[in-house]
């Protein structure tokens, strides 16, 4: 294992559990919050992108170029609608939540992409489901108006866009992280630009703005960085245990810090959803064998 690749990963981590906590002390919006963090983040992965000069080495075929702005769409949403759970329901039930995007993936191989699905795949995706009806909250399903608001729709919408950017981005393999970063995020810029009210801005405290910067330069920018710096190295299997990291240091700020106090019930349903997505990871789903492959 390469340690220093495995360091960078769990600080990247690390850095981004605390994204919620950042989130909120901006002031802002969710969509304002996106926009700010898209247009720091392409400043900073652009100025990586030019100084180790791989710019230079980019092919930049059509098919993925499209296939990139695409998916910086759902990328996009699943920001947004991250941060919106993130304003009506607990950190840590929206962490919980969100972290379902595995699973989704699973689903959509099965359904859209014909791979095949066993039993023991079914019990997770049952597991994790019971699980997120336990984090939000049985009463918040007692009434429509209840589940409006809970967040949960925003959180489960967060995690359905974020596994559509995993499926989407499987196919992109000629462009460096950096230029699909790039272009993902300037999807960002052009599509909140009109939507964002700019009157937002006035009057924040130098506070909110080390925040909404933080938000920006450190947990996108660098955070990204760290990402993609050490992914390479490491397996895929190492890398789907050390993005736990993430929803660990959430809960861990959401208690200390923000002093959410979990039920039962929801400690049970974290335990569920988190069991069956590392039980999907450790047990991956059979590939369909296909007789007409080249």
């Amino acid at each position: 294992m390469n340690k220093g690749a495995a360091f960078q990963m769990i600080l990247s981590m690390a850095i981004f559990g605390s994204i919620g906590f950042f989130t909120r002390k901006t002031g802002i919006s969710a969509e304002a919050l996106v926009f700010v963090r898209c247009i720091c983040a392409t400043i900073f992965l652009m100025s990586i992108w030019f100084i180790v000069g791989q710019y230079k080495k980019e092919t930049w075929l059509k098919k993925e170029v499209l296939q990139t702005l695409f998916c910086g769409v759902f990328l996009v949403l699943n920001w947004v609608f991250l941060f919106k759970a993130f304003e009506a329901m607990s950190i840590s039930a929206a962490i919980s939540i969100y972290n379902l995007a595995p699973i989704f993936v699973l689903v959509m191989g099965t359904i859209f992409l014909n791979e095949r699905i066993n039993i023991q795949s079914v019990l997770a995706v049952t597991c994790c489901f019971i699980g997120s009806l336990l984090v939000v909250g049985l009463r918040e399903f007692s009434s429509v108006d209840n589940f409006l608001n809970s967040g949960f729709i925003w959180a489960i919408l967060s995690a359905l866009c974020y596994a559509m950017t995993m499926v989407l981005g499987k196919g992109i393999q000629q462009l460096s992280a950096y230029a699909t970063t790039f272009l993902q995020t300037i999807v960002g810029i052009i599509i909140l630009a009109p939507i964002v009210s700019f009157s937002e801005f006035q009057g924040l405290t130098t506070s909110n703005w080390l925040y909404i910067l933080g938000t920006g330069f450190i947990h996108t920018g660098f955070v990204y960085y760290l990402f993609f710096n050490s992914l390479r190295y490491l397996s895929a299997l190492m890398t789907s245990a050390l993005v736990f990291v993430d929803p660990l240091v959430a809960i861990a700020l959401d208690v200390t810090i923000l002093d959410f106090r979990p039920s039962v019930l929801q400690m049970l349903g974290m335990i569920f959803i988190f069991g069956g997505i590392v039980y999907t990871l450790l047990k991956p789903v059979p590939a369909k064998e296909n007789t007409n492959a080249i």
